[in-house]
Order: C-alpha cells, then sequence, then structure tokens
C-alpha cells in the first residue's frame, strides 16, 4: 500500500477516541499501512518484575492509527486535506528529469 505521508507531517486525526487531535508523524509503517502519531492512541504495556527486589512496570507508548483515519494540515491554508500528487519538470541541473510533488487538494500549493 502506498502511503503518502511522510515523518514531521503535522496531521489530524478523523476517526477513533483520538478524534479530532493533531499530532506530528514520529513514524511510517507501509508495510501495515500504518503510521505513528506523537501524542495519539497511547497505549500501554505492562512489564513484570524479573528480579525480586525489582518492581512491575506499566510503559506508555503511541500505537500505530491506520493511515486512512488521518489528513493532512496543510502548511499553508492550515486546514486538513487529501494529498494528491503532481508532476512537473526539474529545474536548473536536473532539467531533464521529473519531480512528482505533494498538492493540497484545498489550496493547490505545493508541499514540502
Amino acid at each position: 500500500m502506498k502511503i503518502k505521508y511522510r515523518v514531521n507531517d503535522q496531521v489530524k486525526i478523523s476517526t477513533g477516541k483520538d478524534k479530532g487531535k493533531t499530532g506530528k508523524i514520529i513514524q511510517v509503517l507501509p508495510e501495515l499501512g500504518k503510521v505513528v502519531v506523537d501524542g495519539a492512541n497511547i497505549m500501554y504495556k505492562h512489564l513484570k518484575p524479573r528480579r525480586n527486589n525489582e518492581k512491575g512496570q506499566r510503559v506508555q507508548f503511541n500505537g500505530p492509527i491506520d493511515a486512512s483515519n488521518i489528513a493532512l494540515v496543510c502548511p499553508k491554508c492550515g486546514a486538513a486535506s487529501r494529498i494528491a500528487y503532481k508532476i512537473s519538470a526539474g529545474k536548473g541541473e536536473q532539467a531533464d528529469k521529473k519531480i512528482k510533488n505533494r498538492i493540497c487538494k484545498k489550496c493547490s500549493e505545493v508541499i514540502d
């Protein structure tokens, strides 16, 4: 599955227990079709004590969210929108190459 999101993208969550929250993507899992958003889908892992004098712990971490349940927050217009692609010609030394840019569907500005 092709994921249109990248690390450090600001996204808004559209469904689930964290609906309406915004956060930054800290990890992309393309083979699962999921992303990990900072401060969203917080989960706990319970660890048993390993030694006699050690205490058990509850470790908190950010769980993955399906990529279809988030929308990119455009840095130009500030709205949560979908992503389109536009292929354009390169500039300068790379004039013979084609560049694939991500485009905001609402304001049609290049994202990156």
